[in-house]
This record gives C-alpha cells, sequence and structure tokens, in this order.
C-alpha cells in the first residue's frame, strides 16, 4: 500500500512521524512523508520518501513575531487571538501551503493518508482522490472526550458537558480560522463538500472518521466514549541509529560526577533565552545540583560555565535521558515521552498549545511537579524544582514505574495494524 503522510509544524510535529513511516515501510508499505523544506534530510535520512512543502511556516516561527507569540498565548484564546492578528501575513501562506501539500499527494499517489491535524487538507485530499483518510496525532485532539477538557482549555470541576464542548470550541474555532481555505481549494479543484468544508472529525459519510494517537494510556487512560476507531497505540519513538556516537566531552562529563539535570526547551526559547539560560545556571548552582543546558534551535545558551554545567547543541534524547537524574523542558509530547520512557521525573516548563496539557498530565501520574509556566519562571522556582526532582523518592519511584509501562509497549506495531485495518 502507497501510504501519504502530511504533517506541518517542527521537528516534535515531524519525528513521530518518521518512527511511523519507517514502521510502515518495514511492513512492507511504500511511505511518503510531506512536511517542510527544512526537514527534507532528515525525512530521506531514514529512508522515506520526501514530499515538498515550502518553509515559510517555519521562517514565522524562528522570527521575532513567531517568539512574540509563543511567550503570549498562554491559553487558547489568546491563541485564537494571535491566529486572527497574523491572518493578513498567514492567509497567504496558508494557501500555498495547502498547494504544496497536494501536489506532493499527487506524486505520490497514495493508497490512504494520513494526516496530522495542522495538515487541514488531509481529509479533502483523501476525499478528491477517493482514498480513506486517518487522522494521527501525538496528542489527543479533535475527538470529543467527557473524560478531559482539550488541549488548550483549563481543567476545569464542571464536568463531561462542560469536557466535551471544549472539543467542539476547538473544531469551530479551526473552520472559522482556517475554513475558508479548505473551501477555496475544494472549489478549485472541483472537490465539493458533503458536509463542511473543513472537518477533521467525521467521514463524507458524516460518520467519526478513523483516529489514532500516538500516546500511552498508561499516561492518559483511554476515554470511555471513544468509538472503536479511535485508538491510542503507545508512543511512536524514532530510537537512535547505532551509528551515533557520544562525544568524548559528553562522556567525560557523565562520567565526572553524579547523573546531571537535563534543561533543554528545543526551538522554544522566546524572545530572550540569555535570561532563561542565566536563570537556569543560577538555579543549578544554588541548588548544588549538575545540568546538561541543551542549546537547541531557540538559541538556549549561556557563557562561563562552571565544571558542574555543560552545554550541548543535541543528543538523541533515547541516549541521553536514561544517564540524567531528571529532565526539565518545555512540553513538547515527543520529549515529554522520551522523558517518561526513560523513567526520569520531569519538570514541564510550557509556552503555549500542548504544552501545559502535558504538565499537568505528568503531574497527575506523579511523574513530575506541577509545571512552571516560562513567563512565572524565576531562580527560587526553579531551585526548589530541581532539589525535588533529584530527592523527592516517592516520585522518582513512580517516574521509574511510568518508565517500566511505556517500555513494555508497541506503539508503532500497533498502529501498524491499525491503519493496516483501515484500508479494508
Amino acid at each position: 500500500m502507497k501510504i501519504f503522510i502530511a504533517s506541518i509544524g517542527t521537528r516534535g510535529d515531524v519525528q513521530p512521524y518518521v518512527a511511523l513511516g519507517k514502521g510502515l515501510q518495514a511492513a512492507g508499505h511504500t511511505v511518503t512523508l510531506a512536511t517542510c523544506e527544512r526537514f527534507r534530510g532528515f525525512v530521506e535520512g531514514h529512508g522515506l520518501r520526501y514530499g515538498y512543502v515550502n518553509d515559510e511556516i517555519m521562517q514565522l516561527i524562528d522570527s521575532d513575531l513567531g517568539r512574540e507569540l509563543m511567550e503570549d498565548t498562554n491559553g487558547l484564546l489568546r491563541v485564537v487571538a494571535a491566529n486572527f492578528r497574523l491572518m493578513r501575513q498567514v492567509g497567504p501562506m496558508q494557501e500555498r501551503l495547502l498547494d504544496d501539500t497536494w501536489k506532493a499527494a499527487l506524486k505520490a499517489d497514495p493508497d490512504l493518508i494520513l494526516f496530522h491535524p495542522k495538515a487541514i487538507l488531509g481529509p479533502a485530499m483523501a476525499e478528491k482522490l477517493g482514498i480513506p483518510a486517518v487522522l494521527a496525532s501525538p496528542i489527543p485532539f479533535i475527538v470529543p472526550t467527557g473524560d478531559f477538557p482539550c488541549v488548550g482549555f483549563p481543567a476545569l470541576p464542571l464536568g463531561r458537558a462542560y469536557n466535551r464542548l471544549t472539543y467542539g470550541l476547538v473544531n469551530f474555532i479551526m473552520r472559522l480560522i482556517a475554513g475558508r481555505y479548505v473551501k477555496k481549494w475544494r472549489k478549485q479543484s472541483g472537490t465539493p463538500a458533503k458536509r463542511r468544508n473543513l472537518d477533521l472529525l467525521h467521514d463524507p459519510e458524516g460518520n467519526i472518521a478513523p483516529a489514532l494517537f500516538g500516546y500511552s494510556n498508561h499516561v492518559i487512560p483511554r476515554p470511555s466514549d471513544w468509538p472503536d476507531n479511535v485508538v491510542a497505540t503507545g508512543y511512536w519513538f524514532l530510537d537512535t541509529e547505532e551509528e551515533w556516537r557520544p562525544p568524548a566531552d559528553l562522556l567525560d562529563f557523565l562520567a565526572a560526577g553524579e547523573p546531571p539535570i537535563y534543561v533543554g526547551f528545543g526551538s522554544m526559547s522566546g524572545r530572550r533565552p540569555e535570561r532563561k539560560a542565566r536563570m537556569i545556571v543560577e538555579a543549578l548552582i544554588k541548588s548544588g545540583h549538575r545540568g546538561i543546558l541543551a542549546r537547541g534551535w531557540g538559541g538556549l545558551d549561556a557563557t562561563d560555565l562552571p565544571d558542574t554545567i555543560m552545554a550541548i547543541d543535541e543528543a538523541p534524547h533515547d541516549w541521553l535521558f536514561p544517564r540524567m537524574a531528571a529532565v526539565v523542558h518545555h512540553g513538547g509530547a515527543g520529549t515529554t515521552a522520551a522523558g517518561l520512557r526513560a523513567g526520569r521525573p520531569t519538570l514541564i516548563c510550557p509556552f503555549f498549545a500542548d504544552q501545559p496539557f502535558w504538565g499537568r498530565k505528568v503531574n497527575r501520574i506523579g511523574a513530575g511537579p506541577e509545571p512552571i509556566w516560562q513567563k512565572k519562571m524565576t531562580v527560587d522556582r526553579l531551585t526548589v524544582a530541581f532539589d525535588r526532582l533529584v530527592n523527592d523518592q516517592a516520585m522518582r519511584k513512580r517516574a521509574e514505574e511510568i518508565g517500566a509501562l511505556i517500555r513494555t509497549e508497541d506503539g508503532i506495531g500497533n498502529a501498524v495494524t491499525f491503519i493496516g485495518n483501515s484500508k479494508r
């Protein structure tokens, strides 16, 4: 079977689909992954076919405006306001993105489409081609449940009706913001909408469409009201290639003392990454713990580091995290998964989107303290949190238990089976 995967966004929006694509390819399928040009080498380096999508959205994320919005969108309403603020700039960009995705799909000539929620053209393309579409996401999104609210909403004690309402609001907002672009594409491509122009939840006949979510049921138990064709498979991990070798200075640092605390925020460090780096270094020194500071794409860096702190550009999480005392990060789905699988206590310092959601979940299962919002980060708060991550034995034991459970799962294998059945 020829499978076309569409995913738009940062490295965290791409890596799980590379892992899933490799699993599908190992099962005998031909896989094309369409994503931003920045990740072409990453996709092709893992043996998958690459589908071209322009890099404009990544350039926006990297811009000063993108960093500013990252720090100012601490809830769904602010996210919506930010989207409307960017509408004039993002509108033409969105149209070009849809056009590139469609061209990549035509070239792939697929039998089935898997799509990230950000790849909003997925269902419409499948309808045009007369093939199935499956929503595939690392976070619980789009499909309603009364068990917990949708990502971006607070966990209020208002019952199941409130929780389900949040999903309806998210789907409505997505149609409001992006529906016009899908409608225009449908008109240009001659694909009349049987239902709404943008509807990621239903198939053309109005039934709940199949969906799979790449996270563990040990972290979020399966909702009691999901239909049978919606599943959480377990995480989609992309493990280190055998040829990767850690640099000598990193091995020397790890061997020189107690396991350090990892701190890194990936591509997200906001407008003043140097200020955050200084706070982290000061908190590590004040708490007396060794640390590894991951610079990442966001520019998190510091100078004049003591011997107890090392800055690195990057290292595979599946290799690095088991060697840490604890992990501290922004709360991206993939980084959260890696820390939990390693069995390490986790502190999440979220910016926006799904990050506070994962912060709450990690805290609720007992594998980490309450999250510290980036805008509320202080040296004193970090110092207290670092001490707890290292010294709270109940938390450390619980993190190890969760890690052991996650390591028994075969998320990719479960997803491959589900996808194979979706074609029938």
